[in-house]
């Protein structure tokens, strides 16, 4: 029996569709949490089919970080980091039940509202302006994808051999020109759910990508001998060079959790589409959820494995320059590095919906949808990520603070210390076997922020150059 609708105005959201197969589904009956109503969305309908929802989950979880799991994988073996990325998406699975579970609790269908609800209005600043600053990152990674490569294939496909000035061969040009032309119409769009056609396109150029990457694994020898620039790839050549390892571990081992942890998150846009689903209920978007994590995880997983197995210990942290440096004029190649160029494109107006939501629910939280606000914060976003991406020559450093602070908290830390706080004692005490679990899991976040973070530090200090991935 469907009790709730999408909209989230009725006191039946408490049930969340009851979720009568889950032996937890007490947690889910309607009781008394005190205090007025919480604000709800009243802006969208919640028409996205199922499908689409997978697509538009699914191209939230894909990332630039697809690009450095090969890298991963050499530096932890085939086993390790299995072993690796099998946790990291079953925790992220967690996460995500945890987030559905505390809003279908209260009827709250949006992340800052979760803050809201568990530690009032510091709660939903916190969580707003983490989702903003993750996002943004993201938005700029990106884009910085955009400003390096696309001068690079253009200039491949032209066949030029070095750039000779023309403004098409300018990155900062470039950027702008895709923001306005693509990226801007893409996010005035009302619903996050009409990107599904666009969010399905470019989960097939990765999977273009993932298919060229198998295929190469048969067409490129190893140790590259047959290459001119083999040297650049393969500098300290052992007998070994070719064999896979089961289990490495090396000084860039201790990046692998914090790549692999960046690479599934999403939790950002969870909510998001979760309000957006048709028919929705807690165990519809949390198959959503698991099979757009069990999609991501197999992609990741073939990509690692046949990337690996090409260039073994000579695979570089973004695994098309090692393609490039074997053939910069392979055709297929090139293809892909297109494919990859769309397909990060295409994600940037996933990722800044919920920025949008954030910033409006923390300045305008009980005003109605309106199109001139919602075309103004897109293009106010869409010009500071530009500015950001033409102004700064190298954020690497900048990025590392962010993701080192800000995917462990929407990954572990807010899920689990919102549940706690969400789910009244007198229905789950603070003994009880799932709140324990919670506060582990939050405090595996702290871990993780706190590892990450003595990386980056240790980075500065010696100033080695290391690559630690990003989503």
């Amino acid at each position: 029996m469907e009790l709730q609708k999408m909209n989230g105005h009725t006191k039946e959201d408490g049930f969340d569709g009851l979720d009568i197969i889950n032996p937890e589904r007490e947690e889910f009956l309607p009781h008394k949490l005190g205090g007025k109503k919480e604000a709800h969305f009243t802006d969208f309908e919640g028409k996205t089919s199922f499908g689409m929802s997978v697509f538009n989950l699914s191209n939230a979880i894909m990332g630039s970080g697809i690009l450095g799991l090969a890298f991963a994988m050499s530096n932890t073996g085939i086993v390790l980091f299995i072993i690796l990325l099998v946790s990291i998406a079953i925790l992220s699975a967690y996460s995500i039940h945890l987030l559905l579970k505390s809003a279908g609790v209260v009827g709250i269908r949006a992340y800052e509202q979760l803050g809201n609800r568990a530690f009032g209005p510091p709660g939903k600043m916190l969580a707003g302006c983490i989702i903003t600053v993750h996002n943004i990152g993201a938005m700029s990674s990106y884009l910085f994808i955009v400003k390096s490569e696309l001068p690079l294939v253009i200039q491949a496909f032209l066949g030029k051999h070095e750039n000779t000035g023309e403004w098409f061969l300018e990155g900062n040009y470039l950027i702008m020109i895709v923001s306005i032309c693509i990226i801007l119409p893409l996010a005035l769009m009302k619903q996050l759910g009409y990107l599904g056609y666009t969010s399905g396109f470019s989960l097939s150029c990765m999977v273009f990508f993932l298919i060229s990457v198998i295929y190469k694994k048969f067409n490129i020898p190893c140790p590259l001998d047959e290459h001119d620039n083999s040297t650049h790839l393969t500098p300290n050549i052992t007998d070994d060079f070719c064999e896979a390892k089961a289990f490495t571990i090396n000084s860039q081992t201790a990046y692998t959790i914090p790549i692999l942890a960046f690479a599934f998150v999403c939790h950002p846009e969870v909510l998001p589409i979760y309000t957006e689903l048709r028919d929705a209920n807690k165990k519809r978007m949390q198959q959503v959820a698991n099979i757009s994590i069990l999609a991501m995880f197999v992609m990741y997983l073939i990509t690692a494995i046949f990337g690996y197995l090409t260039f073994y210990g000579g695979v570089e942290s973004e695994l098309l320059h090692t393609y490039i440096k074997v053939d910069p004029l392979d055709t297929l190649m090139l293809c892909v590095r297109l494919a990859v160029l769309v397909a990060v494109t295409l994600t940037v107006p996933v990722v800044l919906f919920p920025i949008r939501r954030a910033v409006q629910q923390m300045l305008f939280p009980e005003k109605p949808f309106n199109w001139v606000r919602h075309i103004l914060i897109a293009f106010v976003l869409i010009f500071l990520v530009n500015l950001l991406v033409i102004l700064v020559p190298s954020i690497r450093d900048i990025f590392g603070i962010i993701g080192a602070t800000s995917a462990p908290s929407l990954i572990f830390i807010l899920p689990g210390i919102f549940y706690i706080r969400i789910i009244p004692k007198e229905q789950e005490p603070m003994s009880s076997r799932p709140k324990i679990q919670a506060a582990c899991f939050a405090g595996l976040g702290f871990i993780f922020m706190v590892m990450s973070l003595s990386f980056i530090i240790i980075d500065w200090v010696t100033g080695e150059s290391r690559s630690a991935g990003g989503h």
